[in-house]
């Protein structure tokens, strides 16, 4: 068995909303369980995939924030880490 480990974060700065508190990161972590390496492997691939996306598509929605004056890339702070591990 292997097991699919998918931790995911971001924080906002406290000056891009009205919660003027500090910057506070907010995980998620996910496991799921693969019967081969290669079943784990290809579900990670395509998680990394559409995470790079994701980031792509969020830069340019701060990008089009920045122009406005409302909030920009240094204001958000997105982390992500896959890995398949032996169970």
């Amino acid at each position: 068995m292997w097991v699919l480990m998918y931790v995911f974060s971001y924080s906002v700065s406290p000056i891009a909303t009205s919660d003027r508190a500090e910057w506070r990161l907010l995980p998620t972590v996910i496991f799921q369980e693969f019967t081969s390496e290669d079943r784990c492997q290809s579900a990670k691939a395509k998680l990394e995939g559409s995470l790079k996306d994701a980031g792509t598509r969020l830069k340019s929605a701060l990008d089009e924030l920045k122009l406005i004056g409302t909030a920009g890339p240094k204001d958000i702070i997105v982390a992500y880490n896959v890995e398949c591990l032996p169970k």
